[in-house]
């Protein structure tokens, strides 16, 4: 920990000498010439490397075929192959008759889920093009992408604050119960993007007993890392309930659209992904589909399965994500605590899964910090991406991606990166000193 004393708690002759110091590292690592990237949770080239198996798996020799005799390499089973759902269904935690199987992408699911909405409706439900307004709750800091595709819907965004145990639930009830608008919420249930927090078991209940006005509200429940824990030991793993089994029980087992997929455990570009809900959504989603693609690749549908073979295969896979992962965030947190530790000037989370590290710094300093990085050579997340429209009001708000860089480059771009919330925010407070000093006078 620093053994500064917090920053409020300084002169302002301490406070500008501080911030020469600190100008002067920053020179040292501007001229270093550095070119690291942190902007997005993409897997490093060794957890790549994890996966070079699934090459192996289908030869140009190997029987094509499923269990019940389908030819993989043909046309035909629009929601998947039934070994790929029950793979799915393993991870997931879902029966393989609710689930269907996709292309390589998890989001180009959601986004067509809400073009499905937006167009055609939900189960016979006006659709959302030809009412006056839609609405969807967003817990904030939250996932951009996620932001992105209803903004450009046009759909309105509510920020909704999360906590350790999630959204909002006060809040995301009261609403939810009052608008009609409000059409749906995004969440990522299991080590959230970018906080690293999962729901407790109250807040997964309260979802399941939501009572909408709108009765095409649905729970986009974005389960992208549900296999993805930073340890081994079971103590420090998280487990949330399972949402669609809740929401059955609670009378209301249309409510959730439940997404996942291999991106993050495989290939992100040539994994597969799935969608769990009920057997109303289903016929529904199946309705739309089958004029949209008569199957998608079931031959990598095939190649996954031959290379897991079930949920358990998935899960010893994951620990060697983590051996790779788990020194990384460690050394993040570390070198945080080394260099802000007892300065009160930021906090951050220490996830025990996930990909992410949010960081909060003084209000009004996240934009500039992010600036700063990124003319030393650190490309950052932009500051405000956790937030719909990327307005952050309080511009504090930075995620903090460790998974791509080589160790030795992420310390390197962690300890750069406190040089810059250390410096900006050491000139903000001088700014502030300045100002009210000059309205006294």
């Amino acid at each position: 920990m620093s053994s500064r004393k917090p920053y409020a708690q300084m002169s302002k002759a301490e406070l500008s000498s501080e911030y020469q110091q600190l100008r002067q590292i920053y020179r040292k690592y501007q001229g270093m010439e550095l070119n690291l990237n942190m902007a997005r949770g993409k897997p490093c080239r060794e957890q790549l490397d994890l996966s070079m198996g699934l090459m192996d798996a289908l030869t140009s020799d190997a029987d094509l075929s499923c269990e019940d005799g389908t030819d993989c390499r043909n046309y035909g089973v629009l929601d998947g192959i039934a070994e790929c759902k029950k793979l799915m269904g393993d991870m997931m935690e879902n029966n393989p008759e609710n689930i269907i199987v996709y292309g390589n992408s998890s989001l180009n699911v959601m986004y067509d889920t809400v073009s499905r909405a937006y167009t055609h409706g939900i189960m016979g439900n006006t659709p959302w093009c030809r009412l006056d307004k839609v609405k969807f709750l967003c817990p904030v800091p939250g996932y951009d992408r996620h932001f992105g595709i209803t903004e450009y819907f046009g759909i309105d965004m509510i920020p909704v604050p999360m906590y350790p145990t999630g959204p909002d639930m006060d809040m995301v009830e009261k609403l939810v119960a009052e608008d009609e608008a409000i059409k749906g919420i995004w969440c990522v249930p299991k080590y959230s993007n970018p906080q690293g927090y999962s729901y407790s078991d109250e807040t997964v209940r309260r979802f399941a007993r939501l009572r909408p006005k709108a009765p095409d509200f649905r729970i986009f429940w974005d389960n992208a890392y549900c296999v993805h824990h930073l340890y081994d030991d079971p103590s420090k793993q998280t487990h949330i309930i399972e949402i669609l089994n809740e929401c059955k029980l609670a009378g209301h087992p249309d409510m959730v659209y439940k997404f996942a997929s291999t991106s993050k455990i495989t290939f992100p570009g040539s994994g597969i992904s799935a969608l769990a809900t009920s057997e109303n959504n289903l016929v529904d989603i199946k309705n739309q589909l089958k004029h949209q693609t008569i199957g998608h690749d079931k031959v990598n549908q095939l190649r996954h399965v031959r290379f897991f073979s079930n949920g358990y295969t998935i899960e010893e896979h994951m620990k060697k994500h983590a051996a790779i992962l788990r020194p990384k965030f460690e050394a993040v947190e570390r070198i945080f605590e080394e260099e802000l530790g007892g300065l009160g000037i930021a906090t951050w989370t220490k996830p025990l899964g996930g990909y992410f590290i949010s960081f909060d710094g003084t209000k009004g300093t996240a934009k500039e910090i992010v600036d700063k990085a990124k003319k030393a050579g650190v490309t950052l997340t932009p500051a405000g991406a956790t937030w719909p429209y990327h307005k952050d009001p309080a511009d504090s708000n930075i995620r903090i991606a460790p998974s791509y860089p080589p160790l030795e480059d992420l310390e390197t771009a962690a300890k750069l990166f406190t040089v810059c919330v250390r410096m900006v925010t050491a000139k903000h407070m001088l700014d502030a000193l300045e100002n009210a000093g000059a309205e006294e006078d």
